[in-house]
């Protein structure tokens, strides 16, 4: 009764609309729902070209069309409704994940499989995410859990790999195509503009340039509008493919984003309390971030021979960050650090009497130099000894990997990987914070971790049973051995020496179903965490009145969640989808960071509420037009580390309040070539913000988007 009921108004709703659309041959690049029969290839989970529902791993994946439909503005957004996932936002420019609870640099980020990820990268969550132009990005690949057997350290709680859009007009001939796409919203005051021009020849060489540039105003949140949130971005991307035959090619890219003084709002005068939290005393803390990659990299599949295929990377990574702080006192600090990464890897597969063998090697070389200056109100500028971290530094890491896919049965798959792990970090120029002086670093770890992965074709192609036991690792970093940077609410983080590698286990089981028009997934998860580097107490005092803390090897401990996620379409026309994810952990900390003796076992910090995604799609059936309209849950945020007591500027007293929020978007195809995006977010102007986030989301905001093909 209810699916005929829901048919038929949806069938009258659709015919009345339809009457005002306007004429097309078809949805071009509009958002197509195909609940029960999508399955896409995905790459990341391992290595190699396999259909996402025979992948015994929990992925989210976010294509071209979901890209275009949810009009995302910054990375971060674009993974927002995926189960698991919670972005924590300290600023509208700077965002990160939680997946399955964790963040930071135990999270891996790759670019087309080249890593974001650097030596100086922190545990909390990180700005870098965002400097990822998703206008550049054709889809992302998310994996749930350690992936540290097929890519190293870092690959902890998830991996993301951006894949970025390619020319596409590939045929007989030359052929011009291009796009251009214009965004603007209300409560984000903001303009976003993006164009894409390219030309193929024949089959065998295409060409694709774009460029980007984002003005973001002052946000206006439920309540108020909210100052000193504003920033500029600027973002360029260039890409050659050559096709040397149709199974061999090279590949070669540029990409560069530039964002000018991004606001860290929480910490200064210009915040506002929200549900009890504190106002920030800084004058100014503002961030400019500039990012460049260049990359060569060679595919070459059906080689025939011992070898079926094969694949190069060698890559240049440029990440500089600067940032000028005025504090309370009128003091002034000016950071900066410069890193540069030489990148080379290379993979091969061989389809042996023992299986798909998948086996390689990763290099990566971290050259960084990093600075600041202080000054007194009125005072000399006095250089420091270090940055953010240490100066004149180095971190060099290697893997080797071996993946061996084997098929037992008729049903049943099982995928066996190692990976061995060498990371060395040096510095000539780090604080000594005993004496204030100059210390070096000289140190190197290593790690073997294993996994084993398997697929139970419970009834082919409709029902599969997976899981596995996977290991994560995590070497400390040159962020671990000589941090000075300011981190939580007055506290200032320092380096230090003798940590050893983090390590994790992952045990996971699953399922995920397809019919005609039903598809479903569901995981659950237990994470035991050995030897997290967690912060520690010191007992000293920095200058400006912060509590200097350390790192120690003592986080010991567990998470565990379960994520369940399902569409039905109903009808033709009408699709119902939604989400839900549960996720806990423990981990011993310390209760006080001023007192050494009070490590204890305790919530981990910032682990997600219970979230939860409900929606209805419309599509009309000649494929004109969409409408989708969802509802974003979270319960409150109650269960709080010892750190997040004290991190008053962002998480309120007692946790971060829960939060209902509802929206609507919608796609209309006006010609062939011209698409208009509307979406009204967060119709009822509720104020709220993420938990563990710096400043609260954006209240009613209206959306127009529109994109225009040649």
């Amino acid at each position: 009764m209810f699916r005929w009921v829901v048919c038929v108004a949806a069938a009258l709703w659709i015919g009345t609309v339809g009457l005002h659309a306007a004429d097309g041959e078809g949805a071009g690049d509009a958002k197509i729902v195909d609940a029960g029969t999508a399955n896409p290839i995905v790459i990341t989970a391992t290595r190699g070209e396999k259909p996402a529902f025979d992948t015994p791993y929990s992925l989210g994946i976010v294509g071209a069309d979901d890209l275009a439909g949810r009009q995302i503005k910054q990375t971060p957004d674009a993974l927002r409704e995926i189960p698991g996932l919670m972005i924590q936002k300290t600023s509208p420019g700077q965002g990160s994940p939680f997946i399955r609870g964790i963040t930071g640099f135990r999270n891996l980020f790759l670019i087309d499989g080249i890593r974001l990820n650097n030596s100086t990268f922190r545990a909390g969550p990180i700005q870098f995410w965002n400097t990822v132009d998703p206008y550049s990005i054709d889809s992302f690949e998310v994996v749930k859990g350690p992936s540290s057997v097929l890519y190293g350290s870092d690959a902890v709680g998830g991996t993301v790999n951006a894949r970025t859009i390619s020319p596409f007009d590939f045929g007989q001939g030359t052929s011009f195509f291009g796009k251009g796409l214009y965004r603007i919203a209300s409560a984000e005051d903001s303009h976003i503009a993006r164009a894409e021009v390219g030309a193929t020849i024949d089959d065998k060489f295409g060409v694709l340039f774009g460029a980007t540039g984002k003005w973001f105003g002052t946000l206006r949140a439920g309540s108020g509008e909210k100052p000193n949130t504003g920033y500029d971005e600027w973002d360029v991307d260039f890409k050659t493919e050559y096709f040397f035959t149709p199974d061999t090619q090279l590949v070669f890219a540029y990409q560069q984003v530039q964002q000018n003084n991004v606001p860290r709002t929480h910490s200064t005068v210009f915040s506002e309390s929200f549900s009890g939290t504190t106002v920030g005393s800084d004058l100014q803390r503002d961030l400019d971030m500039d990012r460049r990659l260049i990359y060569a990299q060679l595919h070459a599949d059906n080689i025939g021979g011992a070898i079926e295929s094969f694949s190069a990377s060698l890559s240049w990574h440029e990440q500089v960050d600067t940032q000028d702080r005025i504090r309370g006192s009128g003091r002034r600090d000016l950071q900066a650090r410069q890193i540069g990464t030489i990148g080379l890897s290379a993979q091969a597969t061989s389809d042996t009497s023992i299986g798909l063998l998948t086996y390689g090697f990763e290099f990566y070389h971290d050259n960084v130099n990093s600075s600041e200056t202080r000054q007194n109100l009125g005072g000399p500028v006095v250089p420091q000894i270090q940055g953010p971290v240490a100066d004149d530094a180095s971190y060099d890491i290697i893997g080797l990997f071996l993946q061996d896919e084997i098929k037992l049965t008729d049903q049943l798959d099982l995928i066996l990987g190692g990976r061995f792990t060498y990371a060395r970090a040096q510095a000539d120029r780090a604080l000594d914070q005993a004496t204030s002086g100059v210390r070096t670093i000289d140190e190197d770890f290593t790690g073997v971790v294993g996994s084993i992965r398997g697929v139970y074709h419970l009834v082919p192609e409709h029902v599969n049973i997976y899981g596995g036991v996977s290991q994560g690792f995590r070497a400390p970093n040159l962020h671990d051995l000589s941090a000075n940077v300011s981190q939580r609410t007055n506290t200032v983080a320092v380096g230090a020496e003798n940590l050893d590698e983090e390590n994790y286990i992952q045990f996971e089981i699953g399922t995920k179903m397809r019919d005609e028009g039903f598809a479903a997934e569901a995981a659950y998860f237990y994470t035991i965490v050995s030897d997290s580097i967690v912060d520690a107490p010191t007992g000293a005092i920095a200058p400006g009145g912060e509590t200097i803390i350390s790192r120690v090897n003592a986080g010991d401990g567990y998470y565990q969640g379960i994520e369940l996620a399902a569409s039905y379409r109903v009808c033709p026309q009408v699709t119902l989808f939604g989400n839900v994810a549960w996720v806990e952990g423990e981990l011993d900390t310390f209760l006080d960071l001023s007192d050494p003796t009070s490590l204890v076992s305790g919530y981990a910090s910032r682990v997600q509420p219970i979230t939860g995604l409900l929606g209805v799609r419309l599509d009309d059936a000649n494929n004109q037009w969409w409408v989708e309209g969802a509802a974003l849950l979270a319960d409150r945020a109650d269960k709080l580390a010892p750190g997040d007591l004290g991190d008053t500027q962002r998480i309120p007293p007692g946790g971060t309040p829960g939060y209902a929020v509802f929206s609507v978007r919608s796609g209309i195809e006006v010609t062939a070539d011209v698409t208009v995006f509307l979406a009204i977010e967060n119709i009822l102007d509720k104020d709220y913000r993420v938990h563990g986030s710096g400043t609260n989301e954006v209240g009613r905001n209206f959306v127009l988007g529109l994109e225009f093909r040649f």
